[in-house]
Order: structure tokens, then sequence, then C-alpha cells
């Protein structure tokens, strides 16, 4: 869809300090998330571009990787220099074996 314009990474070469930043919807979110994952949905990001920080690596997760590839590439097109596109969104994330929690902190999973 955005070729090499946009870069990315696995859910594997992640770091644990890396800011993960979660754009599906809502529903999305509450059924199951990475547990340390930052919420902002897709249509929510350009009212709140300040809370994404600029000073660190930036990974941008959805369910498969499309919207997040939209998102790395607004953010870039905004100054972002620190972000990438989590290859294959939470769907490798639970594939992986990484956890995804609900909204009530209970084991979750993914819509």
């Amino acid at each position: 869809m955005f070729g090499s314009q946009v870069p990315t990474v696995t859910v594997n070469e992640l770091a644990d300090d890396t800011y993960l930043l979660d754009v599906r919807e809502d529903d999305e979110w509450a059924a199951g998330h990475a547990p340390h994952a930052h919420h902002l949905s897709m249509m929510e990001l350009p009212a709140r571009l300040a809370e994404v920080p600029t000073d660190r690596d930036v990974a941008v997760i959805c369910r498969s990787g499309g919207r997040s590839a939209q998102v790395v590439a607004y953010l870039m097109r905004n100054g972002w220099e620190q972000v990438r596109n989590v290859a294959g969104g939470m769907g490798d994330w639970a594939a992986a074996g990484r956890p995804v929690v609900g909204e009530d902190g209970q084991p979750g999973r993914v819509l």
C-alpha cells in the first residue's frame, strides 16, 4: 500500500523502551491491546499530535498494519523522524505470543 516510503519494524524487533502507539478504534482497544501501549485512535490523532513523543522511538500499531502505515506517513510529514509501522499489527503481536489484555486487565483478544 505504501511501499518503502513507510519504515517498518517487526513485533520481534521492538525494543522494550519503544513508545507503542495503538491507533485502533475504542472497541478494538477495549477488547485487547498490548499491556504498555498508548491509545490514540487514528481519527483523533490530528487534534492530539502533541501527545506523541518526538524525542524517542515510536512504533505505531493497528490490527494488521494498514491504518498504522497511514499514521506513520502522517507523522513523518509532520516532522517525526523516529517512527515505525509495526508490520502485521496486533495480529502478528498475538501470533508471536506477546500478551494481549482487555480494558479490565484480563486476557484480551484482537478484533
